[in-house]
């Protein structure tokens, strides 16, 4: 496999200055690292990339494929100010930076998922550490389907957006996620965890999302329905 020397940390002292960073040539994940290092201690803004993941994983462990050279796979650290029930927020601004990050013609497919004319771009996971009065510290991974190098600016900007998003107001980061939201509108079938045959499901129509990250669904028989993106297996178009 040959050397990335893009993502060397020599490479990114650049595009990242100042930031705690740890690059690898090959990793079993990310998402690991980053999780050990929150533990530790680590800062926000900390960021772990690698240009090779053996087992990289995204929301509720559903695998990613992160390929050597021609995508981009990281993991940052947030110590947001949020109390436990608005984990689901931190999908809402991570797909929101993502989709900032990658342009305007880049919408967003509720919880996790950012496409462009109608293909995955990239997508996110989240990770917390709860505690009583709120979360400790949050992880989130970053799959970006194709990535040309040198991906340190990409890397940079992806960040950077996830952060401006993370501390602009709840009501600003709505309006926009509202417009930009392809699932918003839709009718959906959100199979809830956990996965079996015939277990929890909610159908209806997609109505908007929500403060805490979940995504307002209105079965067919009226009622409405709150599902947060740590409750959800699998959103599919029934």
């Amino acid at each position: 496999m040959p050397t990335a020397t893009d993502l060397s940390l020599e490479a990114l002292a650049g595009a990242l200055p100042g930031r705690p960073l740890r690059s690898y040539p090959a990793l079993l994940s990310t998402e690991a690292d980053a999780l050990a290092w929150a533990r530790a201690g680590a800062p926000a803004g900390a960021v772990v990339v690698s240009d090779y993941q053996a087992s990289p994983r995204g929301r509720a462990g559903w695998p990613w494929e992160v390929r050597p050279g021609a995508g981009l796979g990281f993991s940052v650290v947030l110590r947001p100010n949020l109390a436990a029930r608005r984990e689901g927020w931190l999908y809402t601004i991570a797909t929101s930076g993502l989709a900032d990050a990658l342009g305007d013609d880049a919408t967003i497919e509720w919880p996790d998922e950012v496409t462009i004319a109608g293909r995955r771009a990239g997508a996110v996971g989240v990770q917390v550490e709860q505690r009583e009065h709120g979360l400790a510290w949050a992880v989130v991974s970053v799959l970006v389907v194709e990535a040309t190098p040198p991906r340190g600016e990409l890397l940079a900007r992806v960040v950077e957006a996830i952060e401006l998003r993370a501390g602009a107001a709840t009501a600003s980061v709505l309006a926009d996620y509202g417009r930009r939201c392809a699932t918003i509108g839709r009718r959906v079938r959100a199979r809830l965890v956990p996965l079996r045959p015939g277990g929890p499901h909610v159908t209806g129509t997609a109505l908007r999302a929500l403060a805490d990250g979940a995504l307002l669904i209105e079965p067919d028989d009226g009622r409405r329905v709150a599902v947060p993106p740590p409750s959800l297996g699998v959103l599919e178009r029934p």
